[in-house]
């Protein structure tokens, strides 16, 4: 079934579509705000939320098949305001995860066949970018995010971040130009970029 189908049946009433929707999108949206925050707890919860919102708001959704940019433009507003105001909040800290807390069983198949070393470069190479990230602008960040983590198009990319297509385009070509240039200052550069000698 598709999101607009899923969305009508919440819509209906029917409870197992909203069921299925939970389960199609729980996951990237945990990824999403874990990019974004760097908080495991905070992402969960922020993803409970942002699907409680789906619920609640359904009927404000028109079905023209635009669903995900809906969706991740209700995770955007509420990754806002939840930034906001624990920036106003003196005793809440962000937390920096654990590497467990990053584990998927994709990972954990993948890991189980790479060499020590590599897993160690991968583990580095992770931090390192996870690290510029946060040196990007905000909605250059969310676009890259959104794009490359959470798998959406430009244009869910725009609907999310109530933008056109080419913003989002624009957006995050510049990002990668910036996460690139800073990747070649400290050594590291696309295997297909290095010149042979």
């Amino acid at each position: 079934m598709s999101d607009d189908d899923l969305m009508i049946g919440l819509q209906s009433g029917a409870r197992d579509a909203f069921a299925q929707l939970v389960e199609r999108y729980q996951s990237p949206l945990i990824g999403f705000f874990f990019k974004n925050t760097r908080d495991r707890q905070l992402a969960e919860d922020l993803s409970q939320e942002t699907l409680l919102r789906v619920y609640n708001q359904s009927w404000d959704y028109l079905p023209q098949g635009r669903f995900r940019g809906w969706l991740f433009r209700i995770a955007r507003n509420l990754l806002i305001d939840t930034v906001r105001r624990r920036t106003n909040d003196a005793l809440v800290h962000s937390v920096r995860p654990g590497s467990d807390d990053e584990v998927n069983i994709l990972t954990l198949i993948s890991d189980g066949l790479l060499p020590p070393e590599v897993k160690a470069g991968h583990r580095e190479l992770k931090a390192i970018v996870d690290d510029m990230l946060e040196e990007l602008p905000e909605e250059q960040r969310l676009t890259f995010t959104m794009h490359h983590y959470s798998g959406l198009t430009l244009s869910e990319v725009a609907d999310a971040l109530d933008t056109s297509v080419a913003t989002s385009k624009s957006r995050l070509r510049l990002a990668r130009e910036k996460l690139q240039a800073r990747l070649a200052r400290i050594g590291l550069t696309d295997p297909s970029e290095r010149q042979e000698t």
